[in-house]
């Protein structure tokens, strides 16, 4: 008993050890942005996480959820202080971010990279990845392989699959089976454009709109925690909703889903390029013109760049003391540099302060 209490002591002092040779590492990495130069990242929302739980019982008290999608730190870190319940990373980034005119392009590793940007930014949200189309057709265990990659990988809560072939099922089942949650994708699944026609909606006769409820409790059936029903009808959204006991997340499908979720870009109207303009969904509620104001912006800088008005003194915040100055021109008198002495000498009235910053 005494040797086993020695060996332990002797493991939590090496343990202590190792944890503050850790902790002493990562305070000198310099991962944090200074404060004499940056501003450094803001403290995110302390709020406690969103978790499926949380959704059962917003879902249990009728209370909508709310769902975005996200691509990148700066839109995860605004999902997080909106208070978004679910940050979804979609495959949508192959339309709204790399300029596809479909979804099909993306590859997981790209998907990879937004996941783990998003997942970085977004610490309350139940974060959500997309399989990239070609990354899970082929079988369950592709889908279960690629599915645990975005979550190891991409630091993601849960995936999304679309469709609702029994292959999709099967495919959502083994994964569920092999831990992680899934959401399913039903109605307009723009991976499957090439034998839909095109973007189409779904459910717009009875034999579509009986296949959309019957696909959704096939994937409720298989363990998804939720399901997405995209552009299909509202009565067909209701149905499905009304049978289901997991929560629908509709987009293009009315108002009577358990929630709902739009693309980043289209909600805020970021894109007034023709070709977004081409994409953008009509379903689509613009809650801001932000596309505007960024070429607003954009074009003050370019003209203020160019008239030479940017930058300031009081953009211009360094400061060299007097005594700094003068040793500096003499130094560059010494190496033959009289012009450069000359420059210095004449913007030095307004640039310097009493201390070096």
């Amino acid at each position: 008993m005494a040797a086993l209490l020695n060996r332990l002591s002797k493991a939590c002092l090496t343990s202590t050890k190792h944890n503050f040779k850790i902790s002493t590492y990562a305070r000198h990495m310099s991962n944090i942005p200074e404060d004499t130069v940056y501003g450094g990242p803001k403290p995110q929302n302390p709020d406690k996480r969103v978790t499926l739980t949380t959704l059962r019982a917003k879902h249990r008290k009728g209370e909508g959820i709310t769902m975005v999608t996200a691509y990148d730190y700066p839109s995860a870190v605004h999902l997080d202080t909106a208070g978004i319940d679910i940050a979804l990373v979609g495959d949508s980034a192959s339309m709204v971010v790399h300029g596809y005119d479909t979804t099909l392009p993306i590859t997981l590793e790209e998907m990879l990279v937004h996941c783990r940007s998003v997942a970085r930014g977004a610490k309350r949200p139940l974060l959500v990845g997309d399989l990239a189309f070609g990354t899970y057709e082929s079988s369950s265990q592709q889908a279960v392989d690629t599915a645990v990659r975005v979550l190891k990988e991409g630091g993601m809560d849960a995936i999304k699959l679309e469709g609702g072939a029994p292959s999709r099922i099967s495919a959502a089942k083994h994964i569920v089976e092999a831990g992680i949650a899934v959401m399913g994708h039903v109605g307009l699944t723009p991976q499957a454009i090439s034998v839909l026609g095109g973007f189409r909606p779904q459910g717009k006769n009875v034999l579509s709109a009986v296949k959309v409820v019957e696909t959704a409790l096939a994937l409720q059936d298989a363990g998804c925690f939720s399901v997405v029903l995209e552009c299909v009808p509202a009565p067909v959204a209701a149905a499905a909703t009304a049978v289901l006991k997991i929560p629908t997340i509709g987009i293009g499908a009315g108002p009577f889903c358990s929630g709902q979720v739009l693309v980043y870009h289209d909600l805020l109207g970021m894109m007034q390029h023709p070709h977004h303009a081409k994409v953008t969904p009509k379903f689509c509620k613009q809650f801001a013109l932000v596309g505007e104001v960024i070429t607003k912006a954009l074009s003050e800088y370019k003209q203020e760049v160019e008239n030479r008005s940017f930058p300031g003194i009081m953009h211009s915040p360094y400061k060299i003391n007097g005594a700094e100055v003068d040793g500096f021109m003499k130094e560059l008198q010494k190496m033959g540099l009289d012009k450069a002495a000359a420059a210095v000498a004449e913007v030095a009235e307004n640039f310097v302060g009493d201390k070096i910053q």
